[in-house]
């Protein structure tokens, strides 16, 4: 097969023009062009409003060594848009030979721990997988209730349940990492039902709505391969001898039971949310640190807005979607701090995500068609861990108590129901609170409901004054992001794991053998992509020491 890169055409071009891009490009007539794959397709928005796709294929053709062999004549030199595609097959993964006293134990269901579980059952080592929320579908009533009558459930909500806490989000799949394992979760999600544009757009995403689905089928078809999973099942305690893992302690939360299951290898991919199993496992020693945080809030504007300063037109060609932004301000001699965009949702809504009674979380969250009338991204400052007074000798979870504080900061101003404090940005830059939100170009989109505040009141002091310079300068790079009517709602402060869990190269804990943090929890992925491939390298280790288990 052949690879060709660089083919550029307009947005709205057909699939014939696509072929006689290619053939022109190869110099062959489209007649003997064979199958296509796309490997990737990208914007080039450089000559707004003239949009492009460009694209890279792979291609099928008779004439491959005709056509190589003549670019290799001509050029004296490989082609950088045309060469030999040689698709060499990942090696099998090889089972270890130690054999597993008791079946392999995965604590949660997000990207992480749903990957850990499957790459397990596929290869026959049937993993019991614990997780504290319910089923997506009865965890989607919860949410819904929450956001309609501020009624929250502490083990069924945005952060914890079936699929994380991507599942209620807008479902990206972009990352920075690079791994070969980035296909393997491409084609699990596919398999169970995402989009297969997924496997080539620039900017991947699935969507609230399709990702539900996706969820409950890949956990079906772990069920098939012999996995079991529990819904409702809390991790409470571990059982540790001589700093090995014996087994640890779920409680049925239905029930209210205290189940002890023995095993010697659990996947632990509780998400960035869990702080009561942080506390359990500083109880126990795990050895841990406290992590850079961020904190800030969530601004919306019109998506139209978004998309004529990103494509250079109000009205976009459907094959476009809404038009996304990421921005970074770089801290200088007017800001010390950091300040970037996190997690923009395109036509999406601003969402209630807490965990805990008292506090006020917010996020963002996009269904697949994104088109809603409000863009919303989080604005977020960065906060290192000596602003919350940790040192080496301190407590770890110091950082927790941190975001804590704000949560319930926010809960208060917002009224002291769930609803969230917001305020336009015209009055954020004057620091006087916003009285309401009637004839406002944009209309906060907050569920279960915000009141007009001083979000200056539920913000560390430098947050808020590095929000108000970046607000400002990123007004200069999208023409519109600081008009005053866009609005904030605060506050957002689950953008990572707020704990590392120290771990050696295999991935298992360095104080406590058997024990594998995993993915966003254990503060090292961020993202349903990073968390994913993290949760695949986790089960790899296992694989490779111990043998497939047999049941008795």
């Amino acid at each position: 097969m052949i690879k060709v890169s660089n083919i550029k055409l307009p947005v709205g071009h057909d699939n014939h023009a696509l072929l006689l891009a290619i053939g022109k490009k190869l110099r062959i007539p489209k007649e003997q062009i064979g199958n296509i794959q796309i490997l990737k397709r990208s914007i080039d928005a450089r000559k707004k409003p003239q949009l492009y796709f460009v694209y890279q294929v792979l291609v099928e053709t008779d004439q491959e060594h005709k056509i190589l062999q003549f670019l290799q004549k001509k050029h004296k030199r490989p082609s950088q848009d045309i060469e030999h595609y040689n698709n060499q097959a990942h090696n099998p993964l090889r089972t270890g030979e130690e054999l597993l006293e008791n079946r392999p134990v995965v604590i949660g269901t997000g990207p992480a721990g749903l990957m850990a579980a499957l790459l397990l059952a596929e290869n026959g080592y049937k993993p019991l997988v614990f997780e504290r929320g319910k089923n997506v579908h009865k965890r989607a009533d919860d949410i819904q209730l929450f956001w309609q009558t501020g009624e929250l459930h502490p083990e069924s909500n945005v952060q914890f349940g079936e699929g994380g806490a991507g599942t209620f989000s807008d479902g990206k799949l972009t990352t920075r990492i690079r791994d070969t394992r980035i296909d393997k979760v491409y084609q699990y999600l596919v398999e169970a039902g995402a989009p297969e544009e997924i496997l080539y757009i620039n900017k991947p995403h699935i969507g609230t709505d399709k990702l539900r689905l996706v969820v409950e089928r890949l956990r079906n078809r772990l069920e098939h391969l012999g996995g079991e999973v529990f819904f409702n099942h809390k991790l409470i305690d571990m059982e540790i001898k001589n700093n090995e893992l014996q087994g640890v302690l779920i409680k049925n939360l239905e029930t209210e039971q205290y189940i002890f299951y023995p095993t010697q290898q659990v996947v632990l991919a509780i998400g960035h949310s869990a702080r009561d199993t942080y506390e359990m496992l500083h109880r126990r020693n795990v050895s841990m640190d406290a992590k850079a945080l961020a904190i800030g809030v969530r601004i919306e504007h019109p998506q139209t807005m978004i998309n004529y300063s990103q494509y250079g037109a109000y009205d976009i060609h459907s094959s476009l979607g809404a038009a996304e932004y990421q921005l970074v301000k770089k801290k200088d001699l007017n800001c010390n701090r950091t300040v970037y965009s996190f997690c923009m949702c395109p036509g999406g809504v601003v969402v209630a995500a807490a965990s805990e009674p008292g506090g006020v979380v917010t996020n963002g969250m996009s269904y697949h068609a994104r088109d809603l009338k409000n863009a919303n991204a989080a604005l977020v400052v960065n906060i290192d861990p000596e602003d919350f007074g940790y040192s080496q000798g301190k407590s770890p979870l110091l950082g927790i108590d941190y975001l804590r504080k704000w949560e319930r900061q926010a809960f208060n101003l917002g009224g002291g129901n769930y609803h969230a404090p917001a305020q336009l940005v015209k009055d954020f830059l004057q620091g006087v609170p916003t009285e309401d939100f009637t004839n406002t170009i944009v209309t906060p989109s907050y569920s279960p409901g915000v009141k007009g505040a001083n979000l200056h009141e539920c913000l560390p002091d430098f947050v808020a004054e590095a929000l108000m310079v970046a607000i400002r300068e990123f007004g200069k790079r999208i023409a519109g992001f600081d008009m005053g009517d866009a609005v904030l709602t605060g506050v957002e402060t689950r953008t990572s794991s707020p704990i590392r869990i120290h771990r050696l190269d295999n991935g298992e804990s360095v104080s406590l053998k058997g024990l594998y943090p995993t993915g966003e929890g254990a503060g090292y992925a961020g993202g349903i992509i990073s968390a994913a491939v993290d949760g695949l390298k986790a089960a790899e280790q296992i694989i490779s020491k111990y043998a497939p288990i047999k049941l008795k």
